[in-house]
């Protein structure tokens, strides 16, 4: 087998549980090297680190699979990692629909399943993993005799591994359009055409933490998406809920899922530009109750962190501005760029700007099937706040 050493100085970080190793990490290789082939890591010393994939076109050289040198990479493995993974969400009581890998915090770096009753959707984002998507399959049909697969591979970071943006299924056909359950109300999923896997899990904790500030109350959903947030807001007894998204197509699957449960005379639908619409609301004196804002990541790359940094305090402060004395902001971001104390940084000065006093009342992460690794930051990626705005 290929063997990788890691220079001297830089590979305390690999050493304390991150599975990435970047080229410049690597001081030396020995044997051929195959784009998508099983590897050997050590130290510059010789010491045995793991046993993990290597790409030389990308820019992460091998990401790790296994510490443990017994353990052979094969299609065994990869039932193993996904029984433990389907194991873990059962415990902490994630059954019906969630995120049954998360990548790097299950040991399956670059490798997302997300499960939606009896469906799966299955994102390969690296090379090294794609070649492991027969075993991947076969493991999910012993596991789980799903009604379907579907691949969400449509995502341009495969390009950087040097593999094709694809989608399409891995089972038998079926239809794509599916209805979930969330909390007690039903939503409409676009499998096939859906942003990312055609939901977002990662919100299903945070829906329920509005249950109490929004009964009775004038809320504003900006960048609603499909309207999940509007909908649990209806739901919990909102007097009236107006959402605004800029796709047409988003907001017509809002009003379907506010029609689904009942809400359609509650929650209603504006496809307008976020921005552009809190702007006006702000200097036509406009005031809601609760104003949500739950806005796409502003920046995907390190280089453009202090734009989306101006994005998120423009929005918070807007929002801020659109609220009674004593009302709530209910307000998230969804980029790993911008860390937890970062994100609280931005809503602070939005906050001066506004001339605002703000309480907190809770600040949440992703979901529970999205679990952290505390020594991999690129695992705690969602930020959600609510605080009442005096």
């Amino acid at each position: 087998m290929t063997k990788v050493f890691l220079k001297k100085k830089i590979q305390n970080r690999v050493l304390l549980g991150h599975p990435w190793i970047f080229g410049n990490e690597v001081g030396q290789v020995e044997g051929d090297v195959t784009a998508g082939d099983i590897v050997d890591v050590f130290t510059h010393t010789g010491m045995f680190v793991g046993r993990g994939y290597i790409n030389p076109q990308s820019q992460i050289l091998v990401r790790l699979l296994t510490r443990d040198r017994q353990e052979q990479v094969n299609d065994a493995f990869f039932l193993h990692r996904l029984r433990k993974a389907w194991e873990y969400r059962q415990k902490i009581g994630y059954v019906e629909n969630c995120r049954l890998v998360f990548g790097e915090a299950d040991e399956l770096p670059a490798l997302i399943i997300d499960k939606f009753n009896d469906y799966l959707v299955i994102q390969t984002l690296a090379l090294g993993m794609d070649r492991w998507k027969p075993a991947i399959v076969a493991a999910l049909e012993e596991i789980f005799s799903p009604k379907g697969i579907y691949e969400r591979n449509d995502v341009p970071v495969r390009e950087l591994e040097g593999l094709p943006q694809q989608k399409g299924f891995l089972s038998a056909p079926f239809d794509t359009n599916i209805i979930l359950n969330e909390n007690g109300l039903r939503f409409h999923v676009d499998i096939e055409n859906g942003q990312k896997t055609g939901y977002f899990l990662d919100q299903q904790d945070n829906r329920r933490a509005i249950q109490h500030i929004v009964k009775g109350a004038d809320v504003l959903e900006a960048f609603c998406y499909t309207g999940t947030f509007s909908c649990h807001a209806g739901h919990y007894g909102a007097k009236s809920v107006l959402g605004l998204d800029i796709s047409e197509h988003a907001v017509a699957t809002a009003r379907r899922n506010a029609e689904l449960n009942n809400l359609q005379d509650t929650c209603k639908f504006m496809a307008v530009n976020a921005f552009d619409q809190l702007k006006q609301w702000t200097k036509e004196d406009k005031k809601f109750d609760v104003v949500i804002l739950d806005p796409p990541a502003f920046t995907k790359s390190r280089e453009n962190i202090q734009k989306a940094i101006t994005g998120y305090k423009e929005i918070n402060l807007r929002g801020m501005k659109l609220l009674k004395p004593g009302g709530f902001l209910v307000t998230a971001s969804c980029t790993n760029l911008v860390d937890p104390s970062l994100f609280l940084e931005i809503i602070d000065m939005a906050a001066k700007d506004a001339k605002k006093k703000l309480r907190q009342v809770t600040f949440m992460t992703q979901a529970q099937d999205h679990p952290i690794l505390w020594n991999i930051e690129n695992t705690t990626y969602l930020k959600f706040l609510i605080v009442e705005v005096q």
